[in-house]
């Protein structure tokens, strides 16, 4: 059963750092590629960033420079640091397995400006 757990959100001050995680199971993150979505009120859902099996990363434009997604193999868990927040960041945070119908039930991120 593939299960995916996203933690760390809460709210922040502007310009403050949270660092979010997705620990998963019933999937290996060193033969997938995972991402980040988040979803705003009354906006789509958007892939913030992803990394592949070999480790290369991809992010929007909106959080380049910001945000670092990052892999642990051997904890089998996926973490986005996002540093310099927004108000505009302000989304329920989804971990996803690319390519895939797996997703994380989401975390809140609040930025308050």
């Amino acid at each position: 059963q593939v299960q995916l757990v996203e933690s760390g959100g809460g709210l922040v001050q502007a310009g403050g750092s949270l660092r979010l995680s997705c620990a998963a199971s019933g999937i290996i993150f060193s033969i997938n590629t995972m991402g980040w979505y988040r979803q705003a009120p009354g906006k789509q859902r958007e892939l913030v960033a992803s990394i592949t099996s070999g480790s290369i990363t991809n992010y929007a434009d909106s959080v380049k420079g910001r945000f670092t997604i990052s892999a642990d193999n051997a904890k089998n868990t996926v973490y986005l640091q996002m540093n310099g927040l927004k108000p505009e960041d302000t989304a329920v945070y989804y971990c996803r397995v690319m390519f895939r119908n797996y997703w994380g039930q989401g975390t809140q991120v609040t930025v308050a400006s």
